[in-house]
């Protein structure tokens, strides 16, 4: 027989296993542990597990069961009960475009048939407030009603449950680990929001690839792109023949038509009405055969880039020489054909930014930026033309350096490409392989109008 010392009783041996004084209630009628619950391992000195504790047979179900309970509270699925299929809408939003309204349907209609089968993976993509969560919770709760052991956690909870489980009772870590990767239905939601520490990326790992193995049911929901999340897992979401992968496109549903907190672009009525055919090329207006080439060459590029995306193109010139209504006609132009297109201000941008730090705000800074920073086709109207703090420059340069090693669809509109312009900036912009630059060589049409105006006004006679 064994002691734990002068200070604590001796322990009793059973066979194989030696039970423990400890305050977990086991079975009284244990041959084992005699009702203490835990049983530490009779092995040799160097063994993996000489000197650890585990649950005794007697109390394992019961273990399990609160293990279960515990991961049950942690999916918070009593806070996501109202998420329902009967309450997500797949149809009739309001403000959206034609390839946005499809790619809801298609996500609805997906999750539907999962729900109804639970078989193979469901992967969601798409940015904040689009519906992924919705959709994910709704298949959870639909699961759960029907007696199905399920699973939601947003991936950064599940990896700080593991780490605090790593501190408790010895094997309490091992239980949860293996039933959360064994669990009958998984929902891992915000895939790329953890930590991702060596640690947090190799246990995510395992809970994956084991269900991958064995083809467990499984949804994840991301608002990153394939690329950017790591190759192991990567990998496992590409299988075509287990997964089944739904990007939604529609932007967040509690700002349909004011993604970022700024002004609208429908609420302008001006930009609205820039289009190719509104566009004039002046040639009326006395300008040089150098200044309305310069017209002539900005238009026809800016309809190529409308109709076919690849790269940047960035229009500069001075204030009024029509670089933003070529700028608003490719976004027209975008969303009229039914395709995706964010249409900023930059000043106003970085403003909405700011407003993120105010206590009250609903949004983060981070909710706002990825919001731009991932567009599909990003429009940044008068960069430059704001007070280019520190603060300010670097935030630009996390925006134009994400989409300029992306090769993300980007036009930009400026007044000239300055020498005390972020250098960081300039070599973005001014990196001909990617980028088309169009210099607008004309005058303001304000100041030509105001020319033309004072041209024709009567001379007032001289008073005698």
């Amino acid at each position: 027989m064994q002691s734990n010392g002068k200070d604590q009783p001796p322990q009793e041996e059973k066979g194989n296993t030696t039970a423990i004084e400890q305050p977990f209630a086991g079975d009284p009628n244990c041959p084992i542990c005699h009702g203490l619950g835990y049983v530490r391992l009779d092995v040799p000195l160097g063994h993996p597990k000489f000197g650890k504790i585990q649950i005794c047979e007697c109390r394992a179900s019961q273990a399990r069961q609160d293990i279960y309970d515990q991961l049950y509270a942690l999916s918070h699925l009593n806070e996501l009960s109202h998420m329902t299929f009967d309450n997500f809408e797949p149809h009739g939003r309001v403000g959206l475009y034609p390839e946005e309204a499809k790619s809801i349907e298609l996500a609805y209609d997906q999750a539907r048939v999962f729900s109804e089968n639970l078989q193979g993976w469901l992967f969601l993509q798409g940015g904040y407030g689009c519906g992924k969560t919705h959709l994910a919770a709704a298949i959870a709760n639909f699961a759960v009603q029907i007696g199905v052991p399920t699973l939601f956690v947003t991936v950064p909870d599940l990896l700080d449950s593991l780490r605090y489980a790593l501190s408790e009772v010895e094997n309490s870590f091992e239980e949860q680990f293996n039933e959360i990767r064994q669990i009958n239905l998984l929902i891992l939601d915000d895939l790329g929001t953890q930590n991702a520490t060596p640690w947090a990326q190799e246990k995510l790992f395992q809970i994956i690839n084991y269900r991958y193995i064995n083809r467990l049911p499984t949804i994840v929901t991301t608002n990153m792109r394939l690329d950017q999340i790591e190759g192991r897992i990567r990998s496992r979401l590409e299988d075509p023949e287990l997964v089944t992968k739904v990007t939604i496109n529609a932007p967040d549903y509690r700002r349909p038509t004011d993604m970022l907190g700024m002004h609208e672009f429908s609420s302008f009525p001006k930009l609205q009405r820039c289009t190719f055919a509104t566009f004039e090329l002046r040639k009326n207006e006395g300008l040089s055969a150098d200044q309305i080439q310069s017209l002539e060459e900005a238009f026809q590029a800016a309809r190529k880039f409308a109709e076919d995306p690849i790269g940047w193109i960035v229009f500069n010139g001075p204030s009024g020489s029509g670089k933003t209504h070529l700028a608003a006609a490719i976004h027209n132009y975008r969303r009229d054909m039914g395709y995706p297109s964010r249409y900023i201000d930059v000043t106003e941008m970085l403003g909405a930014l700011r407003a993120t730090f105010n206590p009250s705000s609903a949004e983060t800074l981070d909710e706002r930026f990825e919001d731009i920073r991932r567009s599909p086709f990003l429009i940044l109207d008068d960069l430059g033309g704001q007070m280019a703090s520190p603060w300010a420059n670097e935030k630009l340069y996390q925006i134009i350096n994400f989409r300029y090693i992306a090769e993300l669809p980007t036009v930009i509109t400026l007044g000239k490409l300055r020498d005390d312009m972020d250098a960081r900036l300039l070599t973005r912009i001014d990196d001909r392989r990617l980028c088309q630059i169009y210099p607008l060589i004309v005058p303001s049409y304000t100041s030509v109008e105001r020319k033309v105006e004072k041209s024709v006004r009567p001379r007032k006679k001289p008073v005698n």
